[in-house]
């Protein structure tokens, strides 16, 4: 008897690792994507798991969240983080990717796989038999319109925003200095350097900045995600605010004279060329020309060229507890999966986890297997229980943290040796899940 496909709806991360993992189960899958016919407002290209915002999928080190979710997804045969290794950028102790070679490549690999039937083309409606839903954040408005058809509710929805993208030849390197904070790893962030005086002026000039506008119906529920604010938002909450996110100077010195600055501003670097370079921490909402007017006050940047300027757009995401099991089938249709920032997990990486999970779950059931759920000492299985019984009322997104993993039984004050034992315990706990439910 022919295999019946698997559908997947959304060729960003969660739903290329989706379909990556059904098809490498032996099923196959068709994988739908809108783009190019249409674009979100985010999306710039027609590649798979096109990176919209930052190019930085977190922390390396596998004692931070972040990066234990990258070990873990490393362990499981995660094609979007085998793909982020090869095509890693320096950006010190953070796995940072060429985000077009990443993209390429994985669509390339994917077009080629003998059991992934890969469709451009806009879906307006669940499909009926096996699906799994990675469409996004910026879910189409037919198919979102028929997502809250099927579980009768409201979506929630948070502000999101990107950062800009500058030409790295326009920037003053005679200003601007090589280094990475506390010296981790190799000097990988050109660094902007801001005395006192330069840090006040363009705080000033950011809170006056002319932002665009929101349309009605966005006015009515805007609602900024903490983890992504802009950088305008932060200016206003209070002077030093910026201080201490994105433009703190704490563990930065500039390796020509050993001064610490008031503030510094961050440049990543964004392909293997060092041709650009990303603006850490300043997603925006600033109109276009007021962000060259006040970037430009910073010092290097002075003659930055941007190949993208920030924006901002409205994420939605479905209320996870209240509609989906740790597994991430939908409770009322235990054949429909879900992934990614739909579900309210936040970050690139816990996309690709939300995929690997649906995708390898999806597999299952078209072969009559149960269904798989993570242990909740990793941190893939704390991430997928806390989406499904955090409290509805309040639900947001969720990134990657120590704080939703079960405590370890034994007080310990050092933080890296207690997130070194999270660590153990979910590598040694993930080995033996392993063992048991994915033996071939």
């Amino acid at each position: 008897m022919t295999q019946q496909p698997i559908q997947v709806i959304g060729g960003g991360l969660a739903g290329t690792e989706a379909a990556w993992q059904i098809a490498q189960a032996g099923v196959p899958v068709i994988l739908h994507e809108m783009r190019p016919k249409r674009f979100s407002p985010a999306h710039h290209t027609e590649n798979l798991a096109e990176l919209v915002c930052s190019n930085s999928f977190g922390a390396m080190a596998s004692d931070r969240a972040a990066g234990l979710l990258h070990e873990e997804l490393r362990q499981l045969g995660s094609i979007v983080i085998s793909k982020a290794d090869e095509h890693a950028v320096p950006a010190g102790g953070a796995l940072a990717v060429d985000r077009g070679q990443f993209g390429e490549d994985l669509t390339k690999t994917l077009d080629n796989h003998p059991l992934i039937d890969f469709r451009r083309g806009e879906v307006t409606a669940i499909p009926e038999g096996i699906v799994v839903l990675a469409s996004g954040p910026l879910t189409s408005p037919d198919l979102a319109a028929d997502l809250q058809r099927f579980t009768g509710m409201e979506y929630l929805n948070f502000f999101d925003a990107a950062s800009p993208i500058i030409v790295g030849d326009s920037i003053n390197k005679d200003i601007a200095f090589m280094a990475s904070r506390y010296d981790k790893g190799e000097a990988a962030y050109l660094n902007c350097p801001m005395n006192k005086e330069q840090y006040l002026q363009f705080r000033e000039e950011l809170c006056k900045a002319e932002q665009t506008e929101l349309k009605d119906f966005e006015k009515e529920t805007a609602k900024f995600f903490e983890a992504c604010l802009p950088i305008e938002e932060m200016a206003r909450r209070g002077e030093d605010t910026m201080r201490y996110g994105p433009l703190k100077p704490v563990g930065l010195s500039d390796p020509r004279n050993g001064e610490r600055n008031y503030a510094v501003i961050q440049l990543r670097q964004e392909d293997k060329a060092g041709q650009l370079w990303n603006m850490v921490g300043f997603q925006t909402n600033l109109r276009w020309g007021e962000q060259k007017r006040v970037f430009q006050m910073i010092p290097g940047l002075e003659k930055a060229e941007f190949v993208r300027l920030g924006v901002m757009h409205r994420n939605t995401f479905l209320n996870a507890p209240q509609l989906m099991s740790a597994s991430l089938q939908f409770k009322e249709r235990p054949t429909l999966l879900a992934a990614g920032q739909l579900i309210g997990t936040e970050g690139y990486t816990a996309a690709s986890a939300g995929g690997w999970l649906a995708g390898t779950n999806a597999a299952r059931l078209a072969l009559g297997k149960e269904p798989l759920i993570l242990p909740i000492t990793t941190m893939m299985g704390a991430l997928f229980e806390f989406i499904r019984s955090a409290a509805p009322k309040h639900f947001q997104p969720m990134a990657p943290n120590f704080g939703i993993v079960p405590d370890l039984g034994v007080k310990i004050k050092s933080k890296p040796e207690k997130y070194g034992r999270y660590r153990d315990r979910s590598l040694a706990d993930l080995a033996t899940w392993k063992r048991e439910n994915l033996a071939v």
